[in-house]
């Protein structure tokens, strides 16, 4: 009896929990999820990537289906038209560095192409430096093909200075050229450098590169001075004639027999001057081409520029400047610093002496050059141009050409101002140091 009444109970409660249970529980069942597209498959610049096809590189077509086929065309036939070679202004701006980092831009220039340096002196008619040009009043062609500019500074340049000092001058010219070499130290600045060769019979380097402002330069410039030496005098007879010392009739030296080195009676051979001009510009330039990228590289030259004797001929020694970014300046002394002797110089009589050559040099590297003739202008002279070669505009460009051809290119820089006188280099080799 009382077991039934336990089942009844029991039975009783498990309807009414089922009863609760079946409240909560809500009257549907949900929708499962929609399902979603997966996301467009793009590239790491966010170009769409179509299975089966990869990157889309055609332009998307246009929204409108009411577009003409012209105007379809529109974005390929509105590209702007390259300038380049055309007598235009550069309208974009080159990598102008701030101040006081111009020159050191050109030690970080990292290129895979012939990066082209050219200093720049612009003048006016009075021969005096013009400043405030911008990089939009040059134009600059390589063999007759305009180059965009990569850099533009006005930054002074550290210079790496080789003076070269002639001592086959007169005795009277030598004395004024000893007299002005202390002024030399006063025309440089701390942050140059210096070298000094002498020449007469030969090269010789005094000393290679110091400090501009230390005290190895005076020192070595004082050791550099030297008496010059005047031409000899001709004699073919007399005691003081070649062949003095005689032996029943005949010179002792046969060398010295009349005729011969020395002359005769009927003629006079005059004694032959030797001036090494182009060996030591070269031994010069030998040892600038050792100095570091973003210096200005300097070759200073104090003669008459007489060339008589050297292994080396002009076009070796020119070649050989163009290649490793060398200008020539020089100082004309002696009797190429009279008025009107430069333009004489130019013509030359076969198997003579060239009387002035230095010309040449300063026209082909882009230098200047003085005629002094008295030790306050010669002193002067070392100023005005350290002056000039360390204030020049820098430009540089990227050249079309091949790096690897060797060949000659030609540079004509432009200023679109009237009655200024542009300076620069006429060309250059390219070089190996050239690439990146």
């Amino acid at each position: 009896m009382k077991l039934g009444l336990v089942a009844i109970a029991l039975a009783a409660l498990l309807s009414s929990s089922l009863a609760a249970l079946a409240q909560q529980q809500p009257s549907t069942v949900p929708d499962a999820p929609a399902p979603q597209a997966p996301p467009p498959l793009t590239g790491m610049d966010g170009t769409p990537i179509t299975p089966g096809k990869g990157v889309a590189n055609e332009p998307a077509a246009p929204s409108s289906s009411s577009a003409t086929p012209n105007q379809q065309q529109a974005p390929a036939s509105n590209q702007a038209p390259s300038t380049q070679g055309k007598d235009e202004i550069q309208a974009t701006p080159p990598e102008m560095p701030a101040a006081g980092e111009g020159m050191a831009a050109l030690t970080r220039f990292v290129l895979n192409v012939n990066f082209v340096e050219v200093p720049v002196s612009v003048k006016d008619s009075k021969g005096k430096l013009v400043a405030g040009l911008t990089f939009r009043d040059f134009k600059v062609y390589e063999n007759d093909t305009r180059e965009p500019l990569s850099l533009f500074t006005v930054d002074a340049a550290p210079l790496s200075i080789a003076f070269v000092i002639d001592q086959s001058l007169t005795s009277d010219v030598m004395a004024k050229v000893n007299n002005s070499l202390g002024a030399i130290q006063g025309a440089l600045t701390p942050y140059d450098e210096a070298a000094v060769f002498s020449y007469s019979n030969g090269t010789q380097e005094r000393t290679g590169f110091t400090g501009a402002q230390s005290n190895r330069l005076p020192a070595v410039l004082a050791l550099t001075k030297e008496t010059g030496s005047d031409m000899q005098v001709p004699f073919n007879s007399g005691p003081l004639a070649g062949c003095n010392i005689r032996e029943n009739g005949n010179c002792v030296d046969p060398n010295l027999q009349p005729g011969r080195s020395t002359g005769s009676g009927s003629f006079i051979t005059i004694p032959k001057e030797i001036h090494t001009l182009n060996d030591a510009i070269l031994a010069a330039a030998k040892e600038l081409s050792t100095r570091p990228k973003g210096r200005r590289r300097i070759i200073y030259v104090i003669s008459d520029g007489k060339e008589y004797g050297s292994k080396a001929t002009v076009k070796e020694v020119v070649r050989y400047l163009e290649t490793n970014k060398i200008a020539v300046y020089g100082t004309l002394v002696g009797d190429s610093a009279r008025w009107g002797e430069g333009y004489l110089s130019k013509f030359h009589l076969p198997f003579t002496m060239y009387d002035n050559v230095l010309y040449k040099y300063i026209a082909a590297t882009g230098g200047t050059a003085d005629s002094e003739r008295g030790v306050d202008g010669i002193e002067k002279s070392y100023a005005k141009i350290a002056e000039e070669a360390r204030n020049q505009y820098t430009l540089g460009y990227l050249s079309h050409e091949s790096i690897y051809d060797g060949k000659y290119r030609k540079i004509d820089v432009r200023v679109d101002r009237p009655g200024l006188e542009v300076i620069s280099k006429l060309g250059y080799y390219p070089s190996a140091q050239d690439s990146h």
